[in-house]
């Protein structure tokens, strides 16, 4: 995840599928980069799965974060799009 000390996080609550799964992929990318395996795994194949199977995958991939605050972008970045997960269809 790449995070810039000067820039603001925007928080976009109208992210659509396509958005959610893309955001998502990189998520994965980053987790698994980080030596994170099993929250990658909570996000493998999304592209794939109806939208209570993203919503439990994004719900486990933040509990397997919690407490790591040098994972604090991606842990931020999951949390923006569990705020998007009502626009899954």
């Amino acid at each position: 995840m790449e995070n810039s000390g000067n820039e603001t996080l925007r928080w976009p609550t109208n992210l659509d599928r396509a958005a959610i799964e893309e955001r998502l992929a990189q998520s994965r990318r980053a987790a698994s980069a980080a030596g994170l395996a099993e929250v990658a795994a909570a996000l493998d194949d999304i592209e794939n799965k109806k939208a209570g199977e993203i919503a439990k995958g994004v719900m486990q991939a933040l509990t397997l974060l919690e407490g790591k605050p040098e994972q604090r972008a991606l842990t931020l970045h999951l949390e923006m799009v569990a705020l998007n997960l009502k626009n899954l269809k």
